[in-house]
């Protein structure tokens, strides 16, 4: 059955390639062509990953906001807990950690932090009895510690307010009344620290770890030299139209947004425009980071993991606002994607729906033309859920990221594999959505990257030509993840400049020989 599957998906591919198709267009870019674009990720929008260096200078780079820890008790050999995530006094009881032994950093100094529970309770002294709790909802002074680690990261907590050290006692509590300063040594005050993640490397904890004035000067570097008018003509020559510009929402502020953010983003901005133009490519601004976060990732600048931007939809609407009215009439401009990325686990459906309506409003105010980009919800989301909000009658585009990471449905998949999986999951599923009646589809990420091992340049030339035919036939086109990054094979500059990814192609050819790829492909998996 499967061998008869694989050959009826082959004849069909096959016949496909010998028809002559009218590939649609996309008002604003010149001639009868589509987005074939890149994302200038890593920019605008800190990304860690994308450009480590970054926080070569960061004291302590391994306790920024989010980071998680655990303490346990050189003593008792229990964790400090936080029962049922807050509510309650802090107690040290626990053979072995979970969520409630877990805590998250928010970063005040190099060495002052306060420590807040997934249920969002912040560590609390009372400084009358020395009784330690979690059942703050905000922050403050009380709510602050010194931690003094050293090399063997053990660890003393010192109240802030009090100057008293957190100790384990007797009953299994945390007080904060240890007498005298601690040693090392195996004593109530000394505490081995686990650091369980530290993955969130983004705008706010670069900007609040090396404090306003050095992060400044790294970030005003950063902007003036990761992306220069040298790359669009680059982009220009290798046939690149359109670039997606990630941003955060903080760039309504500039140039003095509210605290850690550093401004100068819109200056730069201004700058993309400008080369832009001079190279006739057009843009995309892209709202990367809401206010409150909108997935609780780096990219979004949440400070510590969590989600809170459904409660900040009208802050929004005034970014949009901003964006639209500043470059509606500029000719640069393709389009505003009102967010990028949202979650399926944290941001309801309505709420966004609902975003998504008075973010189309909003840019119409400004342009009857610019196309609006919604994004799809990552995780567990359908695409159709948009298709039927019936959001924009005119020049709305739905965003769809396609990788074939992030999954455990990738780990130990072969490059054939992948690449059949391209044709098989990913080309029906445009094919579907380009024939329903709503928002022209837009592959806004993907990357020339997988989880396959040992794959050789040729390996990623064939993945790089079955993306590029497939997503081409996108309604409204793609763009690259991203133009510079230090991870090579998300590089575009470097997998063109390499050979990896060949852009400029003969169509029948490469669609010949991805046909063949799928029929050796389905040969391998029999």
């Amino acid at each position: 059955m499967e061998f008869i599957f694989c050959k009826w998906v082959f004849v069909f591919l096959l016949s496909a390639w010998l028809i002559i198709s009218i590939a649609s267009s996309v008002e604003g870019l010149s001639g009868s062509s589509k987005v074939r674009g890149v994302n200038l990720g890593g920019w605008l929008v800190v990304e860690g990953w994308i450009k480590p260096s970054l926080f070569d200078e960061m004291p302590n780079r391994d306790m920024l906001d989010g980071t998680e820890v655990q303490f346990r008790s050189v003593t008792s050999k229990k964790y400090m807990s936080a029962e049922n995530g807050g509510g309650m006094k802090i107690t040290v009881d626990r053979d072995a950690p979970s969520s409630w032994e877990t805590f998250r950093l928010w970063r005040v100094s190099s060495s002052e932090f306060q420590l807040r529970t997934f249920q969002g309770k912040f560590m609390t002294c009372n400084v009358g009895d020395g009784n330690v709790s979690a059942t703050a909802s905000t922050p403050s002074s009380t709510e602050t510690f010194y931690i003094e680690r050293n090399e063997r990261n053990r660890v003393h907590i010192k109240h802030k307010i009090s100057g008293t050290y957190l100790q384990a006692s007797t009953l299994n509590e945390i007080t904060a009344d240890y007498q005298g300063i601690p040693g090392w040594d195996d004593n109530v005050a000394t505490f081995e620290m686990t650091i369980v993640s530290n993955v969130i490397h983004g705008d706010y904890q670069l900007a609040n770890g090396l404090g306003h004035d050095k992060a400044k000067k790294v970030l005003m570097k950063h902007r003036n030299s990761f992306i220069t008018m040298e790359d669009f003509k680059f982009l220009s020559k290798h046939g690149i139209n359109t670039v997606r510009i990630p941003v955060g929402w903080w760039i309504a502020f500039d140039p003095n947004p509210p605290a850690p953010f550093i401004g100068g983003t819109l200056k730069a901005l201004d700058n993309a425009f400008l080369w832009a133009r001079a190279y006739d490519i057009k843009c995309i601004i892209d709202l990367h980071a809401a206010p409150g976060s909108q997935n609780g990732m780096e990219h979004s600048a949440s400070r510590d993991g969590t989600t809170g931007w459904p409660m900040y939809i009208s802050q929004t609407l005034y970014v949009i606002d901003f964006l639209a009215s500043r470059y509606a009439t500029h000719p640069a401009l393709l389009g505003i994607e009102l967010l990028n990325e949202p979650s399926a686990a944290t941001v309801p459906l309505d709420a966004l729906v609902s975003y998504y309506k008075q973010g189309y409003q909003t840019v119409r105010k400004h342009s009857s033309t610019a196309y609006v980009i919604i994004c799809q919800r990552i995780g567990n989301a359908d695409p159709l859920e948009l298709y039927e909000a019936n959001i924009g009658p005119s020049n709305l585009v739905l965003d769809l990221h396609y990788y074939n990471l992030f999954d455990n449905y990738f780990v130990n998949k072969t490059a054939a594999q992948n690449i059949q999986f391209i044709f098989k999951n990913r080309q029906p599923q445009l094919q579907a959505l380009n024939n329903s009646n709503g928002p022209l589809v837009f592959i806004g990420e993907w990357v020339n990257e997988w989880n396959a091992t040992n794959s050789t340049q040729l390996d990623y030339q064939d993945f790089g030509r079955a993306q590029l035919q497939v997503y081409d036939s996108a309604s409204f086109g793609w763009a690259y993840w991203t133009l510079r990054n230090a991870e090579l094979h998300w590089d575009l500059e470097w997998n063109i400049r390499n050979n990896y990814l060949q852009l400029s192609y003969s169509q029948k050819t490469v669609s010949f020989r991805s046909v063949l790829w799928l029929g050796l492909a389905c040969s391998l998996s029999l």
